[in-house]
């Protein structure tokens, strides 16, 4: 008898140690967008939680509804409470953000930036959609296109301190002075009408009667750029400023029938969303360290990492011939 007691307390110790092992296997994600809500980051939650499937893990995709940092580092600090594995966030604010990320790095949880950068020292990896260059190059080329290559023209961003669009604008100004010398913004500072497709609707109108000679308008959010369009195309005014931007083809789509817009810029942010969580699983369970030239994500095979930068694309250009093979 005793020994058979013996045996079933053991075989109950091993359980419930297996029992725990599992518990601690099963690796907690928490996903940050800049916001929720809005088809671009709707998207990347798509391929975040599908992501999230093939890996076996948990991935809350949370945020606030406004771009605004003080929201997202109070959702930081309950995910750091609740002792997250890993965090991929897509930060407001770069300097606002970093003591909490910080913070969850002291803790032992895996930081990964993604759609914008977080500070170097603030996180591990940094998941960009495109290189800078790729997409200041884009633009830029589709604006000489579109409205030649002596065009004035402005920009119209969300947040003014947003990393990802301060990189895009500098990058552009940098391509323009060697690609596009005669090229003039008018506006040295970038419109900014913060996440809000209304108020981009507001502010472009604004700018189509402030600036007489405006030839072309930069849209660079996936909000500012329809937000733009309805206010050119309340205005009548398609045929003579030309109209370019990042966005998806979703919110897109009826500005490009009825040639609102003629060409635009984006990538696939399902897929974005994908691998910034393959990303923080392969950190968390130090599959990716630093030095690593290549990681396996899933459909999107080796990803070349590039020291702390992974890198998910070239740029995509959307125009009548092709939005209608894009369903995001």
């Amino acid at each position: 008898m005793k020994k058979v007691c013996s045996v079933l307390l053991l075989a109950l110790l091993l359980a419930c140690a297996a029992g725990a092992q599992d518990a601690k296997s099963h690796l907690k994600i928490g996903v940050m967008p800049k916001l929720i809500g809005i088809d671009f980051f709707n998207a990347c939650e798509t391929g975040a939680k599908k992501a999230g499937g093939e890996l076996g893990v948990t991935v809350d995709f949370d945020g606030p509804v406004t771009s605004d940092v003080t929201l997202q580092a109070q959702l930081l600090e309950t995910w750091i409470a609740k002792k997250y594995d890993a965090i991929a966030i897509a930060p407001n604010d770069k300097a606002a953000i970093a003591p909490v990320l910080q913070k969850a790095r002291k803790r032992g949880i895996k930081v990964i930036a993604w759609d914008a950068d977080a500070a170097e020292n603030a996180r591990d990896f940094f998941v960009n959609q495109c290189s800078s260059e790729s997409v200041a190059k884009s633009l830029m080329d589709l604006m000489a296109q579109g409205a030649g290559p002596d065009a004035k023209y402005i920009i119209v961003t969300g947040t003014l301190t947003a990393d990802n669009q301060n990189r895009w604008m500098a990058e552009m100004e940098k391509y323009r002075q060697t690609a596009y010398p005669n090229m003039k913004n008018l506006s040295e500072t970038p419109k900014a009408p913060g996440e809000d497709q209304a108020m981009a609707t507001q502010v472009t109108a604004d700018c189509l009667k402030a600036y007489p000679d405006l030839k072309g308008i930069f849209a660079i959010t996936s909000v500012a750029l329809p937000g733009a369009a309805e206010a050119l195309r309340k205005a009548g005014m398609a045929d003579k400023v030309f109209l370019t931007g990042l966005a998806t083809p979703k919110m897109m789509r009826d500005y490009v029938n009825d040639g609102t817009v003629k060409r635009f810029v984006l990538w696939n942010p399902v897929d974005l969303g994908y691998l910034a969580v393959y990303a923080a699983v392969a950190t968390a369970k130090g599959e990716l360290k630093p030095g690593a030239t290549t990681f396996n994500a899933g459909h999107l095979g080796n990803v070349k990492v590039n020291g702390s930068e992974i890198l998910l694309g070239d740029p995509i250009v959307f125009d009548k011939e092709n939005i209608a093979r894009f369903d995001f």
